[in-house]
């Protein structure tokens, strides 16, 4: 692409959002607009979980429904129990303990501003805790009425519907002998995705609701779903009330020490926060995702005596899979065995029907811990039992995975902060006797200087679908690695975030056919010459191996794969109303016997909110080009509440999205969002999938609506 070609497009689409910020900012309107937005740390941890997930569609409510819960019903630090402080996330241990020092060696906190005084509180850690945080001298009790809950209760009902406006291939017409022959070469329901979501939350003591969803494919109403949505969801749960530290009744979730035994959703991995690499599990939790797989459901509470607590949980709930039957024309259908397990959620053609709520799944388990004031130590037991054998189609790299009908893991984690250093780690084996071990530390040598290290043992034989611990690889097993993190602020404004991490993987994986090794590299310096104004630069440079493309082998053979990342990013207001925020991207993929596959992404945010205006706008225009899919480049997308957009940018052309949120009034809230990509050097999209296009544009709109009450 040609640099003066690029720069001139730029320009003009700039121009053109830059009108459309100036009729916004006409309005004279006067109510509040919504300041509740996710992170700019938090947004490049899910960047980067997209990326190594290779997921762009996956549902990552669960990581933010925290912070989402907490900036609505703010914890106050002066009352603020250590669990609580710690559910919140954004604290490792050892600022927690220096938190609670502080407030019982001072008394409670006369305003945030204290928490300056505070070891391992810089300014950077206060302006991120500050939205979920607030400092009063009243408390909070565990003891009230059911008219005061109802009274004082927030209510929250939220509809989305969206949908791709270009046709794609499996919704258009079809004659019913073609269809017959191929009944899996459309979608059976409409292109429409349509999701729900209610929830009431009394303070930090009550919550339920429910979520409900269909996929775009998926029948509504009609055919094969005529209870409605493909999924449903619900939960109730009470926390803080008496010895019951947490009750879910319903759809939840489920983490205990560093996730190797039991640790339900997704969790951030290596991120450029280089030092928060122990994983906060957060023992149950309430579930309102519209993520399919990633939950348990039941019931499960977690008791509290003393310095003790006890965690009990069941779940039994019917999961997606591929089966083989006995007879498939009788009505009474035995399953022989299961083949694989299916976690997409989709539901949208008759070979996914048939696929859905295939078996049963039963979830056993429970927590014992120990919560000293520096020492802590958990034991964890997992039991699962599939409705089937699970009898996967074995390969010399998978034959160690799980496949059985049951499993059993029991695991022991402990934590212990002496002084400023917090050793942390879990050890846990799986019934057929595979083992896994990780272990760390983070110390915090000084309010500019904290380190961390994370040394993990995972044996090729250790079997844990329900596990997520902190590791390269996609499952905690066949790794070997050790990861080295560190943070420091060399000069005032400054801070370096910088990681190394080197592995191995013992035996074979995926497309990986031998043993083979990799490391992984980032440094980041961000720059704040004001408290409205932030800038960083990023490198990574990753190496791994990969299966030779190598049509000629009598046998396959691995060889050696580079990947660099370059980033800068700025982020600074233009006015009281209008903040910008520009990035540009190259990435280098580089296998050793092939030529260097280059991707490069620059693309220029704008985003208006003015107090006492009830609108609010988001847009990007992004260019891009990328020599392969290989080379791809991830980047996070402001969105609705609820959803997610984190595309990865190839080939070759232009994204443009623009979202405004319209505040009717204290109540009633209104998103319209539309993203269009147009590629320069393609004219079919998605080529041979049901979501082909024919043409080089794919348009999506997004239409929401939020009851608060």
């Amino acid at each position: 692409m040609n640099v003066t070609h690029v720069l001139s497009r730029f320009r003009f689409f700039a121009a053109s959002m830059w009108l459309v910020v100036a009729l916004l900012f006409a309005s004279n309107a006067q109510a509040q607009t919504d300041t509740s937005t996710t992170p700019d740390p938090v947004q490049q941890q899910i960047e980067n979980l997209s990326e190594n997930l290779e997921n762009e569609d996956a549902d990552y409510t669960n990581l933010i429904d925290n912070l989402s819960y907490y900036a609505a019903h703010p914890l106050n630090l002066n009352t603020a129990t250590r669990e609580e402080l710690e559910d919140l996330g954004l604290l490792n241990d050892v600022q927690l303990n220096a938190l609670l020092a502080h407030r019982e060696k001072f008394g409670t906190l006369i305003s945030v501003y204290e928490l300056q005084a505070v070891d391992g509180f810089d300014l950077e850690l206060i302006f991120r805790i500050l939205p979920y945080i607030k400092v009063f001298d009243t408390t909070n009790s565990g003891h009230f009425t059911a008219r005061e809950m109802f009274k004082n209760g927030k209510h929250e009902f939220v509809a989305r519907s969206q949908r791709i406006v270009e046709s794609q291939k499996g919704f258009s017409a079809i004659d019913s002998a073609a269809l017959a022959e191929s009944p899996n070469s459309r979608y059976l329901g409409s292109p429409y995705r349509v999701f729900a979501r209610y929830r009431f939350t009394y303070s930090n003591f009550v919550s339920w609701g429910f979520v409900a969803d269909k996929d775009a494919g998926e029948e509504f109403f009609r055919g094969t779903q005529k209870q409605g949505f493909d999924f449903y969801s619900a939960h109730l749960a009470i926390k803080n009330i008496g010895p019951v530290k947490t009750l879910c009744i319903g759809d939840y979730q489920a983490g205990f020490g560093q996730g190797l035994t039991l640790l339900t959703g997704f969790a951030f991995g290596k991120t450029s926060d280089a030092v928060n690499v122990r994983r906060n599990a957060g023992g149950i939790r309430p579930y309102s995702s519209a993520d399919e797989t990633r939950f348990l459901r039941g019931a499960a509470v977690t008791m509290r005596f003393k310095k003790f607590d006890a965690t009990v949980l069941y779940s039994r709930k019917r999961i997606d899979a591929n089966i083989l039957t006995s007879d498939t024309s009788g009505t009474d259908i035995e399953i022989l065995e299961v083949t694989s397990l299916q976690q997409t959620g989709l539901h949208t053609t008759p070979a996914e029907m048939a696929d859905r709520r295939a078996i049963t799944e039963t979830v056993m388990g429970g927590h014992l811990g120990y919560n000293g004031t520096r020492l802590r130590l958990g034991v964890t037991g997992m039991y699962q039992q599939l409705g089937a054998n699970l009898s996967r189609s074995l390969s010399v790299y998978n034959q160690f995975e799980f496949s059985a009908q049951k499993n059993m893991v029991l695991g022991i984690d402990y934590s212990y902060v002496y002084r400023n250093i917090n050793f942390f780690g879990e050890t846990a084996r799986s019934e057929n006797g595979g083992l896994a071990t990780v272990n760390g530390l983070l110390m915090s040598l000084d309010s500019r200087l904290a380190l961390s290290v994370h040394h993990r043992y995972l044996l090729r034989d250790f079997q844990n679908v329900l596990g997520n611990a902190f590791a390269d690889g996609s499952l905690p097993a066949n790794e070997q690695g050790i990861f080295f993190g560190v943070r420091m602020s060399p000069i005032r404004r400054v801070t370096i975030n910088a990681y190394i991490d080197r592995f191995r993987f013992p035996w074979l994986k995926f497309q990986i056919d031998g043993p083979s090794r990799g490391s992984d590299l980032l440094v980041q310096i961000n720059y704040t010459p004001d408290k409205k104004t932030d800038m960083y630069f990023r490198y990574r440079h990753r190496e791994r191996f990969i299966n030779a493309n190598d049509e000629d082998a009598e046998i396959d053979y691995i060889i050696p794969l580079t990947q660099d990342n370059y980033r800068f990013q700025i982020q600074y207001p233009a006015s009281l109303s209008i903040r910008l925020r520009n990035r540009i991207e190259f990435t280098q993929y580089k296998p050793s016997n092939d030529v260097v596959q280059n991707g490069f992404v620059v693309w220029q945010d704008v985003t208006y909110k003015k107090l006492g205006s009830p609108l609010s706008f988001t847009g990007r225009l992004a260019l891009f080009q990328s020599d392969t899919y290989f080379s791809r480049i991830y980047a996070y997308e402001n969105d609705m509440p609820y959803v997610f957009s984190i595309p990865s940018y190839y080939y070759k052309g232009a994204r443009m999205y623009a979202m405004i949120n319209w505040d009717i009034n204290r109540k009633f809230e209104l998103w319209f969002r539309v993203a269009r990509t147009v590629y320069t050097n393609q004219d079919v999209i998605s080529e041979g999938s049901l979501t082909e296009i024919q043409g080089n544009a794919r348009t999506e709109v997004k239409l929401q609506i939020r009851l608060k009450l």
